[in-house]
């Protein structure tokens, strides 16, 4: 679940072999806040992207470069987030959800 309140499914994702840092799921929920003061339809947008890049991470986590120390990322489409991760021995850990403009690299110490 991505912040919120449990029983609120809008903040649910349905990706399984995938831990979220804490902050991330905290980026997540920001994130999905945002979009639904504007529109609900772009937070319900923002969270099914979410969900698909997570699960093709999952189904396939070399497919995207390895950028610097085991990081690598997905860049959502539709929107200007990026998902940082790391493959690691029994998971993938998504360390961010990071806007793509703003303040570059805060989340690179988190593990």
């Amino acid at each position: 679940m991505v912040g919120g309140a449990p029983s609120d499914p809008r903040l649910t994702l349905n990706v399984k072999d995938a831990s979220l840092h804490p902050d991330a799921i905290l980026e997540a929920a920001a994130a999905r806040l945002w979009y639904s003061v504007r529109s609900e339809d772009a937070a319900a947008g923002f969270m099914a992207e979410l969900d698909r890049g997570i699960a093709s991470i999952v189904e396939a986590p070399e497919r995207w470069p390895e950028i610097k120390d085991g990081r690598r990322r997905l860049v959502m489409r539709r929107f200007p987030f990026i998902i940082w991760y790391r493959i690691r021995e029994a998971d993938i850990r998504v360390l961010a959800i990071a806007h793509a403009r703003r303040r570059p690299g805060y989340w690179m110490t988190r593990d």
